[in-house]
């Protein structure tokens, strides 16, 4: 098959798991054609990122005559068609956030991509989050381009459903995805039930051959890693709090923190005002071999996260035979188990997150070491990137 990704900034370095999807079509076989509306806008670390870079075709990097000229051209091909992609554009700006001239520029950037699509010989578009890309692929459907799905993530377009259309652009897909049960459920209260069945789990997958057998839990005072984006969703200044508290009990204990972000001031000084300067590491963004390294010197991901879909960095750990302790929302218990590979607390609860920092550091070795396995094994088993690849490959292909 050929496959057209339609995606707004690619790649970014929290993307991977688009990356890995997209490679892992690419590896059985099928074409797929990278078209972003344009470039992420954070530096690229992992020289798989700058290799997507190169692959992937930027649509406003055309320039404004040349998408206006795609847009003039499908006019022109069939203005019946055309005018009913404008009212499906005007619609769906009035409900948004963003407005209705938007919804114009992405009705512009939708007959770019048809033309490119269809340059590239794409029989089907795929679009990752249910905001704009979503918005694009389903517009370009509307002028005449490719049969669209989309995989919704969240927590974004949980918080905003009506605003982004998302029961629209069910009902005008052939098949939308959610990366949980849990992501399904939501999308169900926005489509119609007569719609529920195009809604399909496929997870977001990791890739096993990144992951040899792991390393033993290393010895010495407890060590977390938090790995994600700095922003108030991820909970970064709830586990300092929680590492505040875990060090009147263990006073050796460390955190990393992998990311960055538009709160990175504020981790700062939290850091300085409790005093963590010396048991806090802040590694800014990272390439995944420094991620998996980072990993395997830790015991525990720490995901204090107050809103998710389900992260891959907790598939990343499992998959590397560390433990995990995460906040009960969302997707997070289908795969984390309490108790069995990791420990789940209420989110926004610096107690109850230290609490179970401690009983981590408390847990006898060999407990330890069959949580760590536990975890490997099941995460591989529900998320090998190849199988989901796989399964999302056979939706495309139904007629």
């Amino acid at each position: 098959m050929n496959i057209a990704y339609i995606l707004n900034s690619y790649p970014q370095p929290s993307h991977s798991f688009i990356r890995r999807e997209i490679r892992a079509l690419e590896a059985q076989g099928h074409v797929v054609t990278r078209l972003a509306m344009r470039p992420g806008d954070a530096p690229l670390v992992d020289a798989q990122d700058v290799e997507e870079a190169a692959a992937t075709t930027y649509v406003l990097r055309a320039g404004a005559a040349p998408l206006a000229m795609a847009a003039l051209r499908s006019l022109v091909a069939g203005p019946l068609r055309f005018a009913s992609a404008l009212r499906l554009a005007v619609s769906c700006g009035r409900r948004s956030q963003v407005g209705v001239f938007k919804h114009l520029v992405y009705l512009v950037e939708a007959a770019q991509v048809v033309r490119l699509a269809r340059a590239a010989g794409a029989t089907h578009a795929h679009a990752h989050f249910g905001t704009n890309a979503a918005t694009v692929a389903m517009l370009a459907r509307a002028l005449g381009g490719p049969a669209y799905s989309f995989t919704v993530h969240g927590p974004e377009e949980y918080d905003a459903p009506r605003a982004l259309s998302l029961g629209t652009k069910i009902a005008r897909s052939k098949f939308t995805v959610a990366i949980t049960s849990y992501g399904r459920s939501q999308l169900s209260r926005w489509a119609g039930p007569q719609h529920w069945d195009r809604i399909k789990v496929v997870h977001c997958g990791v890739d096993p051959a990144r992951f040899p057998a792991p390393l033993p839990l290393p010895d010495g005072p407890p060590r977390f890693v938090a790995i994600g984006r700095f922003v108030e969703q991820k909970g970064q200044l709830l586990a300092l709090d929680a590492l505040a508290e875990l060090r009147q009990t263990h006073a050796d204990a460390h955190l990393t923190l992998i990311g960055d972000g538009e709160m990175r001031a504020q981790i700062a000084a939290r850091i300085d005002a409790l005093d963590l300067a010396a048991h806090v590491t802040l590694t800014g963004w990272v390439d995944e071999a420094r991620i998996l390294t980072e990993l395997q010197t830790a015991h525990a991901l720490l995901m204090p996260s107050f809103a998710e879909g389900l992260p891959m960095v907790i598939m990343e750990a499992m998959a590397a035979g560390r433990l995990v302790i995460a906040t009960y929302i969302a997707g997070i218990p289908e795969l984390v188990q309490e108790g069995k590979t990791g420990w789940l607390v209420p989110a926004g609860d610096a107690q109850a997150l230290a609490v179970a920092m401690r009983d981590m550091a408390t847990t006898p070795p060999e407990t330890a070491r069959a949580m760590a396995h536990a975890a490997r094994v099941r995460v591989l088993e529900r998320h090998d990137a190849k199988t989901e690849a796989a399964k999302l490959a056979a939706l495309i292909a139904v007629p």
